[in-house]
């Protein structure tokens, strides 16, 4: 265990960018201020509630408060789970094992990327140019 105060870690996915804020407390987690009970999409809290669940009792010993901005619900869920599994990591490092074991996704970080729009294609990233022979 490590006996750092406050650890900062950061999630990314797509467009999202999650910083995850762990101290010590009583298992108090803040998803934008807002407690996980609070959100309302079952899918999307599931996706971070995976990674509390296999922290199992670390979690009681810690607060973990997450601000997410930009991309869709989605995305930020995914960029919360990387940055609350990372600050875990951090607060014990025995933790590493079982959430590699269990899903790479939890510490790896998923580059893909929206391709970006190319000219002369309304508005598509790949799709027929016109072509001219005269």
């Amino acid at each position: 265990m490590v006996t750092k105060k406050n650890i900062v870690a950061s999630g990314s996915r797509k467009e999202a960018i999650a910083r995850a804020h762990l101290k010590p407390g009583k298992g108090k987690v803040t998803v934008n201020g807002h407690a996980l009970q609070g959100i309302q999409d079952t899918l999307y809290k599931a996706k971070l509630q995976e990674v509390l669940t296999l922290a199992g009792e670390v979690l009681s010993k810690v607060d973990i408060s997450i601000k997410v901005t930009g991309g869709g619900p989605n995305s930020q869920m995914e960029a919360c789970r990387l940055a609350a599994a990372r600050a875990l990591i951090q607060f014990q490092s025995t933790l590493k094992k079982l959430f590699l074991d269990y899903d790479r996704q939890f510490l790896v970080a998923d580059v893909r990327y929206r391709e970006k729009r190319k000219p002369n294609t309304r508005g598509n990233a790949r799709a027929k140019r016109q072509k001219s022979y005269r």
